[in-house]
């Protein structure tokens, strides 16, 4: 079952499954009332996990699934740090090699710690090769199993089992089940995931300005890219061209819009969490809390806000605090 990426959907019900799983190892991470605005939301701070980002829940689903011989192959993965933490840190629990094809760019933090994880370093030149091609062709030397970052249906499960946290914690508080989730988004693989964990929520995936290639498609009803020349940005957990269709399909069913913050507005939200939540957060960790902050997003009802990933350079987070 393992390998059999084309020809299985994620399904709400996979995602109930991931969540059993996640929640068998790792517990529930903070869901923290804050005031913005006059309103009271809810900031699911995922930037508390082990390895510092929520993608750990997709790794575990993913790997814990595969049977004997594909754990003995090991897996390949494509990650500039989170996704990449996130299956070296399954591998190792499991047992597994791990060889993640990272960008020279990654922040070193990222590489350190995939590195101390176990994993087997491959670094590419972001703008000039193609990740899935060094990839795929690793995977075919190896036979290991490709472990994509979002466009993988166990993945996305696994991200959504983020959502059923989120329910059940605002059903303990008493509180309604989310009418919105403001998600971070890369490629597309928690949103999706938090659609299916949560069918009756408005999920508003959140991307950089010139990153914006799941605002375009939701936008055009088609997958669009972000172009041959999008901008620089701080968010590196969020570079990604374009979605893929696995992710669309449930994105486009299941989004009604997409929002895009700007530098500034990430800055702003990563000092907003330092000063106010006591948490350290990395730019693409920031940017659904920047939706909030800058008066970009509705937060009626009962809105949920993923603080996605807090793998930040130290010295680059110690000049975003000082230079507010």
């Amino acid at each position: 079952m393992g390998n059999s990426v084309q020809t299985r959907e994620p399904t709400h019900e996979g995602v109930l499954e991931a969540a059993r799983k996640v929640a068998e190892i790792l517990p529930a991470t903070p869901l923290l009332p804050v005031e913005i605005g006059g309103a009271t939301v809810y900031a699911k701070a995922e930037c508390l996990q082990p390895i510092g980002a929520f993608k750990i829940r997709g790794g575990w689903h993913r790997l814990s699934d595969l049977n004997e011989e594909e754990r003995a192959h090991g897996v390949v993965a494509v990650s500039s740090g989170n996704h990449a933490q996130g299956v070296a840190w399954a591998a190792k629990r499991l047992g597994m090699a791990a060889t993640i094809v990272m960008p020279q760019d990654a922040p070193p933090i990222k590489l350190d710690r995939t590195k101390k994880l176990g994993a087997e370093i491959v670094t590419y030149d972001r703008m000039t090769e193609n990740r899935e091609e060094i990839a795929q062709g690793l995977a075919a030397e190896k036979g290991a199993t490709y472990v994509h970052a979002f466009a993988d249906p166990w993945v996305i499960e696994g991200q959504g089992s983020t959502g059923i946290e989120i329910a059940a914690q605002l059903e303990a508080m008493g509180k309604p089940a989310p009418t919105r989730i403001l998600a971070c988004c890369g490629g597309g693989g928690l949103s999706a995931g938090l659609a299916l964990a949560c069918p009756d929520a408005l999920v508003v995936p959140v991307e950089p300005e010139g990153w914006d290639d799941v605002c375009r498609s939701i936008e055009t009803g088609e997958i669009e890219s972000v172009g041959e020349s999008p901008p620089t940005t701080a968010c590196d957990a969020l570079q990604t061209f374009q979605t893929s269709p696995i992710n669309f399909s449930v994105l486009k069913d299941r989004c009604e819009y997409g929002l895009r913050v700007t530098e500034a507005e990430v800055r702003d939200a990563q000092r907003y969490a330092f000063a106010q939540m006591r948490l350290v957060l990395e730019p693409g960790g920031a940017v659904a809390l920047a939706a909030a902050l800058s008066g970009k997003a509705k937060l009626d009802g009962t809105t949920a806000i993923i603080l996605s990933g807090g793998n930040v350079d130290p010295r680059q987070f110690a000049q975003t605090i000082w230079q507010a």
